[in-house]
């Protein structure tokens, strides 16, 4: 099977411009592609995780990835799938936000030398003069075919403002700049920006004469249409300070029997015969695949030894009757020691558990306090800031009573 054959078995891919070209490019390692990725928060999201296994996965069979960061774009705010304005950005905010991001994209993809590169469209957008912009590329667009595009028909009902109607020409014009600096010859994206994606093909065909191909990467749907990514808390981030290793790790394990398959197709990196065999398991048999799909994927983002970590505490959260939904404290350098070290005492009042130090005392005495699912019989019973890190660890007081309770140095 070659690559682009397991792009399509995976349904990672929904539309190219020329399958012939782009498939005999990334089988052969000669892609040079980009990916778009607006700045409109500081960490990346479940909704990037697409693209990012995706550039993953090419960079592995030799093609080279390029990471557009929009620190020009992210100005003015992407319309597509919107309905209303973004709200605006300052310089500052997006820089911060651009940081962030490679931070997290450096666990997908290498960056060392001409491996890979992140490249911030502010370089050349910035710097533009608006008169001679238009008159040397605005003879390159249609209105009327601007307007028919689906990423404006959602905010033409409640008005488009000249602002964001831009935003196509700019996306166009990252693509031309790409293709002459860094010979960029493919840009990928989600289902959504297949207009503007187009359009780029289009310019770099009237201004440079050349081909450049397009590729639009399936979106991540549940089975009822739905994009995943989302809980009742918010979206689920891949930066641990928003949502907790141990929070990733759920949100995986409890995907919906419809969808575990699909994910690990889409997303994991398993082989796809061993994801084939995953799909003919049902029942209880399955929640063994939703747990395959939350470490591997919570292993990608986090590290192998916090999944681990991660995996061992849901299953005794589970086997001791707990909820996932159990509330969570987070410690600070100010409850450890000098040594670096909180006793179990001082958990159970600070996780909520025990009013006191003196109930604390009692009910380990009685023999009423778990810790990740093990006993703790002694007051003298104390853990490192290294215990709590990551997923933190579950503190249990009587049968009932449950409290994850976690460090972020």
């Amino acid at each position: 099977m070659t690559l682009y054959d397991e792009l399509k078995a995976r349904g990672l891919i929904k539309q190219v411009t020329n399958e012939e070209e782009i498939s005999r490019m990334i089988n052969s390692g000669k892609a040079v592609f980009y990916i778009g990725f607006d700045p409109t928060a500081d960490s990346l999201h479940v909704g990037h995780f697409m693209a990012l296994s995706f550039m993953k996965r090419l960079q592995m069979a030799g093609n080279k990835p390029i990471a557009l960061v929009g620190g020009g774009t992210g100005m003015i705010g992407d319309p597509s799938g919107r309905t209303d304005l973004r709200d605006m950005m300052t310089v500052e905010t997006i820089q911060h936000h651009c940081e962030c991001f490679k931070k997290q994209m450096s666990k997908f993809i290498d960056f060392s030398e001409g491996k890979a590169l992140m490249v911030n469209n502010a370089d050349w957008l910035l710097g533009l003069n608006y008169i001679e912009f238009l008159r040397e590329y605005g003879g390159a667009f249609s209105v009327n075919k601007m307007l028919s595009a689906e990423c404006y028909k959602s905010r033409m009902e409640k008005g488009l403002s000249f602002l964001e109607f831009n935003y196509m020409i700019l996306q166009s014009y990252d693509f031309f700049e790409l293709y002459k600096r860094y010979d960029c010859n493919m840009q990928f994206g989600g289902d959504d920006q297949w207009s503007n994606m187009l359009s780029g093909t289009e310019l770099i065909r009237k201004k440079l004469g050349k081909d450049a191909h397009a590729l639009t990467i399936t979106l991540l749907l549940n089975s009822e249409g739905d994009k995943m990514g989302k809980t009742a808390k918010g979206a689920v981030w891949l930066d641990e300070n928003k949502t907790s290793p141990f929070d990733f790790y759920q949100y995986w394990r409890n995907v919906a029997d419809a969808d575990v398959i699909n994910c690990l197709k889409m997303l994991t990196f398993l082989p796809m015969e061993l994801i084939w065999e995953m799909d003919t398991w049902s029942g209880e048999k399955l929640n063994g695949a939703k747990e395959t799909l939350a470490f591997e994927l919570t292993a990608l983002i986090h590290g192998t030894d916090v999944a681990e970590k991660v995996h061992d505490t849901s299953k005794e959260l589970f086997k001791s009757g707990g909820s996932v939904d159990m509330p969570a404290v987070e410690l600070t350098d100010e409850d450890f020691d000098e040594g670096g070290k909180i006793d179990i005492l001082a958990l159970l009042v600070k996780s909520g558990l025990c009013p006191s130090r003196g109930e604390a005392r009692r009910n380990v005495d009685q023999g009423g306090v778990e810790v990740d699912g093990k006993p703790v019989s002694v007051i003298s019973e104390s853990f490192s800031k290294k215990n709590c890190e990551g997923a933190g660890i579950v503190v249990k007081r009587g049968k009932k009573n449950f409290c994850r309770v976690y460090y972020n140095n």
